[in-house]
């Protein structure tokens, strides 16, 4: 009986032990205690440059790096055998031009750094090194990300006239878990706009175009619960990865007021083409529709700002008006809608080889 006695007192006495080990082993592992970042643009060269550190409580090999172009841009950091400490977040903001943000992701006992983008970066486009600590300074081991943002243009822009051979991106806006706005009936817009969208897709086909639909079905293009911003550079990802030659972004407008009606166009102008194609669009679109004219305007959109080529976004009319819902619910207004997106196509790219086609 006292050996059992003695024996069960030993096993206890190990598995203490043993709990004591793993705690302070997991106590001394690796890990993230800070993270910081900054943009500096070099005074020379004009070049901007966001710098990443993450504060670790020990040395670290440098991190491999792999770069990804889906579900979004994306460089991602293999942090093995690291956890994040007290107060450290699992996502960080960054500047949004140079980087969207910075996500933590844990697989087994590995640790990830995603850093969202706004395009793909090439391999001189970024730098992964590691820096020792310094005790004078109070400064702990560190792992640096420089990601540079040149200031060179993003592509060069050459037109010809005609669809056939052109690269065309169509966004159909919303999908998925965001049905956009809806109509005094209950109709969505993520659903007219699929419809116009395919619709075009098949009229441009015919005429000789290749097109990147940016969605064919009803889902989220980054994927389910993204944030708006991770939504949206999903989308711009999709026509600027395949080098489209021109973006058009199709929406339905909504207001308040029942009585709101007409067709409009939107514009960022990052080159001289973006108001052409939205002028293009707008002209084909009201000849077609026959709705109150409110104008080709400038806009702040994401889609359209952040995609490297021409790019506009339609308001094709007003599904809040109960008229216009009906019209934008029938297939014969789909139909134009889809024709005049075709010929505003055309227009533009015939205007813009007229105007020298280069940039």
């Amino acid at each position: 009986m006292r050996r059992i006695v003695r024996f069960l007192c030993l096993f206890l006495l190990l598995l203490c032990f043993s709990a004591a080990s793993v705690a302070e082993a997991a106590s001394q592992a690796t890990q993230v205690q800070g993270v910081k970042s900054h943009v500096h643009t070099d005074a020379v060269t004009g070049a901007a440059k966001l710098r990443l550190v993450l504060d670790l409580n020990g040395p670290l090999t440098v991190p491999e790096a792999a770069v990804s172009a889906a579900p979004l841009p994306n460089l991602t950091l293999s942090l093995p055998g690291v956890k994040l400490g007290k107060g450290v977040k699992a996502s960080y903001q960054l500047d949004g031009k140079i980087a969207n943000t910075a996500v933590f992701k844990r697989s087994g006992s590995d640790l990830a750094l995603t850093v969202n983008l706004p395009g793909v970066v090439q391999a001189g486009d970024y730098k992964v090194f590691t820096l020792p600590a310094d005790d004078k300074a109070g400064r702990p081991f560190r792992v640096v990300l420089d990601i540079q943002l040149s200031s060179a243009p993003l592509t060069k822009l050459k037109f010809s006239a005609g669809l056939k051979g052109k690269v065309v991106a169509i966004d159909p806006g919303h999908g998925g878990s965001d049905s956009g706005a809806l109509g005094p009936s209950g109709l969505k817009e993520k659903d007219v706009t699929l419809a116009v969208a395919m619709r075009t897709k098949a009229i441009l086909e015919k005429s000789g175009a290749r097109v990147i639909m940016t969605r064919m079905t009803d889902k989220d293009v980054f994927g389910p619960n993204a944030s708006n911003v991770e939504e949206l550079s999903a989308r711009t990802a999709v026509a600027n990865n395949a080098k489209a030659d021109a973006f058009v972004s199709i929406h339905n407008d909504s207001f308040s007021s029942a009585t709101a009606s007409g067709t409009s166009s939107f514009y960022y102008e990052k080159t001289k083409y973006d108001g052409m194609l939205a002028d293009c669009l707008q002209e084909q679109l009201l000849n077609a529709g026959g709705r109150n004219d409110r104008g080709a305007n400038t806009a702040n959109f994401y889609v359209i700002k952040r995609t490297v080529m021409p790019a506009a976004l339609v308001e094709l009319a007003f599904i809040s008006n109960s008229e216009e819902e009906r019209l934008l619910a029938s297939p014969t207004f789909q139909q134009k809608m889809a024709n005049a997106i075709v010929m505003g196509l055309d227009s533009f790219f015939r205007k813009a080889a007229a105007s020298g086609g280069v940039q």
